[in-house]
């Protein structure tokens, strides 16, 4: 639960005779994550894909180009099917030439589409002067400009300009701008300075191709391109409907060949992370270790004596993160023949032996080196498949990372591997973060309407998603949610309102209140130092990880980084329980102790008698205590990391983080408050305690000093848009139904970012640091084909 599943590192050593069978076997027990060769063995070479590898590779490029063009996703899915090698070679090449052609003629009438829009762009300024097309060009003796600009402007510029002798401008109904000019001059730098903006004039011949033969009239030509336009659109439409009904013929059978393509590229490029020599083939990988007896088991049925299976090592849970540990463990056979005992791979050669023959046939003998060296396969006696020495593994890297949690756990994995995925070595947080986030959650909203809610919206995100990371997103809502509507029955509120308090409870009074009322204003203080000893307690456990974790090192590291810390942390707040020299808030110790009736009944007043004096200072002597043990703490820090030492308040500060949960809490209390505020309205009654607000639920007195549901009104706070006619009624069914969305939002970006701030940055900093690699095993999901 804390660790991952036990990873065994394994070997299948075989005849390259048999190679295609064993990846068959391998694959469909879909269990082994294969390392890949990284070169490091004398005589060995990266083994090369099987043929047909570039075909099948070729065609699943294909299949998925055509998915992506016919936008098919698993949706589009229709029951499991088998696809053959005859429908891949003619189906897939009948539907490549259709959906080809059909994409081609949607790419023309696209790119023809953009070039009529930009067409009638730019004839838009002409259309707005009114000028046929047929005068604003062809002349020898006049330079003519069409654009947008300040007229005043470009003829004041156009006077100015040497060798103009005479020129006109013509306006449209906008911003259109025609400049006719005598003699024809250059006209670029004047029209500039004026701040002109030129716009191309249209060739003629091509308006009069596009238009009605020898129509030149602007507005004609943008009719003809709109008339266009309209023909284009409807044939794109055309062919987007055919598209559509080529999706829904062959979505089914793309999903089944993309399916059956990439089962059919892993296999064929398996030998890729193999080691291989002319005859033999060797594949090592990582396997649940409690898998290991099916795997042998199942390439047995295959291949019978003619591989070879070995349990090299079962990884240990060092903290470098290696595969360390070595155990005697069974090996080769069902039977349970011991095959390693010093992680290499097998045991002395003169006690195993099996060699592989050269032919590449079946074994009668393979030669294992007492130094884990694998068989020979060529000739009589071959040089060993492992000529490098020792059992050095094919590829380094810690073991992959199983997760093992409980099922309720689960969906918090997505929460973990935000950070990283915890590596093989590493302690996974997984079951605190689940036993924590919701109750810190739940805490800070603690409402039954709110809690229904995102239990609602966790359900719909847990089951109408596929997507893992979001159907666990769902799941940590359902979780959260949960504890919030169990909170929210302990305090009595449904969406803010009190009344749930009566109803649920005999007395009439719900055990616990949020304390935002001054009625119950010590709860305030009291959630401030409960906040606090959640958070002694959450870091106790990180802390104690990192200990536990830092013990592969030897119990002196993990007292010097780890147990300084608990130390520190515990001997300073027994000193501030103690009082800490009268400098404490008496609400921590004391007849005013939140724990001695303020509000909780536990008659605890902090740490008391017996009182000591010390230097002149007289305290209890839990306090003194405290600070010596803090002392001792602060110098193995500073002994085992003096870098660190700079840093000892966090003991005092990371504890004071967590009262973000009461703050959060009265916070999110006021946000509703204030909704229910506005609609219902509030009258207050003095009591010995304090002012108890009432929510007008049951109707608003009339004024201050009358009697109301058998209590004095001591004043109204807000009357109430609900009491206040049928438009403020109505304006307040929006405030009230707005206002409490908004909150329920904000409870996800304030509660939530909170509480994942708590566990990400206060809990997992003390001993988590993540990365490490998942475990893909070589194998397939199949979803859209089947054998049968």
């Amino acid at each position: 639960m804390l660790r991952p599943e036990r990873m065994s590192r394994v070997s299948v050593t075989g005849s390259k005779r048999v190679m295609d069978d064993a990846i068959e076997a391998v694959h469909d027990l879909n269990v082994v994550h294969v390392t890949d060769y990284d070169g490091g063995w004398e005589g060995f070479a990266p083994g090369n894909p099987t043929e047909g590898a570039d075909q099948a590779a070729e065609k699943l490029v294909t299949v998925r180009s055509l998915k992506s063009i016919l936008d098919v996703d698993e949706e589009d899915a229709g029951p499991a099917r088998i696809v053959s090698d005859e429908e891949l070679e003619t189906e897939l090449e009948e539907v490549r030439e259709r959906v080809n052609e059909l994409d081609d003629r949607r790419d023309e009438i696209d790119a023809e589409l953009r070039s009529v829009g930009e067409r009638i762009d730019v004839i838009e300024p002409f259309v707005d002067l009114g000028i046929d097309l047929d005068l604003l060009s062809g002349y020898e003796n006049l330079s003519v400009a069409v654009g947008t600009g300040d007229e005043t402007a470009v003829k004041r510029e156009l006077g100015d300009t040497v060798g103009v002798e005479h020129f006109e401008t013509f306006t449209g109904d906008g911003d259109a701008l025609a400049v006719f000019v005598y003699p024809a001059v250059d006209l670029s730098d004047a029209l500039v300075s004026a701040r002109f903006s030129a716009v191309e004039i249209p060739d003629i011949e091509t308006v009069r191709e596009i238009g009605d033969g020898d129509a030149v009239d602007p507005e004609a030509y943008v009719d003809a391109l709109r008339q266009r336009r309209r023909e284009l659109e409807s044939e794109l439409s055309n062919v987007e409907g055919e598209l559509d009904q080529v999706r829904v013929e062959v979505s089914g059978f793309l999903l089944a060949a993309e399916e059956r393509l990439a089962i059919e590229v892993q296999k064929r490029e398996a030998p890729l992370s193999f080691a291989t020599t002319e005859n033999a083939f060797v594949a090592e990988g990582w396997i649940p270790t409690a898998r290991f007896v099916d795997l042998v088991e199942g390439l047995q049925d295959a291949v019978g004596d003619h591989v070879e299976v070995e349990e090299l090592e079962r990884a240990d849970y060092d903290g470098e993160g290696h595969a360390t540990g070595r155990e005697e463990v069974g090996g080769g056979a069902p039977g349970g023949e011991p095959t390693a005992t010093d992680g290499g791979l097998a045991g002395d050669a003169s006690e195993r032996s099996s060699e592989l023959r050269s032919d590449g046939g079946a074994a009668t003998t393979t030669e294992v080196r007492s130094d884990g060296g694998p068989a020979s396969d060529t000739g009589e006696r071959s040089p060993e498949l492992r000529s490098d020495g020792g059992d050095r593994p094919m590829a380094g890297g810690e073991p992959p990372v199983v997760q093992d949690n409980p099922g309720p756990a689960k969906p918090f994995e997505a929460l973990v591997e935000v950070i990283n995925r915890p590596k093989y070595s590493e302690l996974d947080p997984t079951v605190i973060v689940f036993l924590t986030f919701p109750v810190f959650f739940g805490f800070m909203i603690g409402d039954l309407g709110y809690g229904l809610l995102y239990m609602t919206i966790g359900w719909l995100l847990y089951t109408r998603f596929e997507s893992d990371i979001i159907s666990s997103l769902g799941g940590v809502a359902l979780w959260a949610g949960g504890f919030t509507a169990l909170f929210g029955v302990l305090y009595g509120e449904i969406f803010g309102l009190h009344q749930l308090g009566e109803i649920v409870w005999p007395s009439g009074s719900p055990p616990l209140h949020k304390g935002l009322s001054p009625e119950y204003a010590d709860y305030a203080l009291g959630w401030l130092v409960i906040s606090l000893l959640a958070g002694v307690v959450h870091l106790t456990v990180g802390w104690i990880f990192d200990f536990y974790e830092n013990l592969d090192h030897g119990v002196a590291d993990a007292v010097y980084e780890s147990g300084s810390w608990l130390l520190m942390m515990f001997g300073l707040w027994a000193w501030i329980f103690a009082g800490a020299f009268g400098s404490a808030p008496g609400l921590l110790y004391g007849s005013n102790s939140v724990f001695n009736g303020n509000p909780f009944s536990f008659g605890f007043t902090g740490f008391g008698a017996p009182l000591v004096e010390i230097a002149g200072l007289q305290a209890p002597l839990v306090g003194f205590l405290g600070l010596a043990v803090f002392a001792v703490g602060l110098v193995l820090l500073v002994y085992g990391e003096p870098v660190e030492g700079v840093e000892f308040l966090n003991v005092l500060v990371n504890v004071l983080s967590y009262t973000r949960l009461a703050a959060v809490l009265l916070a999110k209390a006021g946000m509703a408050f204030v909704v229910n505020l506005l609609f219902f309205g509030v009258w207050v009654e003095q009591t010995g305690h304090g002012a108890a607000w009432h929510f007008g639920v049951g109707g608003m007195p009339s004024e201050a000093g009358v009697t109301f549901h058998g209590a004095e009104v001591a004043n109204i706070m807000f009357p109430g848009l609900v009491h206040g006619g049928i438009a403020a009624a109505l304006l307040g069914l929006v405030v009230l139904v707005v206002g409490h969305l908004l909150v329920l939002a904000l409870g996800i970006t304030s509660a939530g970012l909170q509480a994942v701030r708590l566990e990400y940055v206060e809990f997992f900093g003390k001993f988590y640091e993540g990365g490490g690699e998942a475990y893909s095993p070589f194998g397939y999901e199949r979803s859209h084909i089947t054998e049968d």
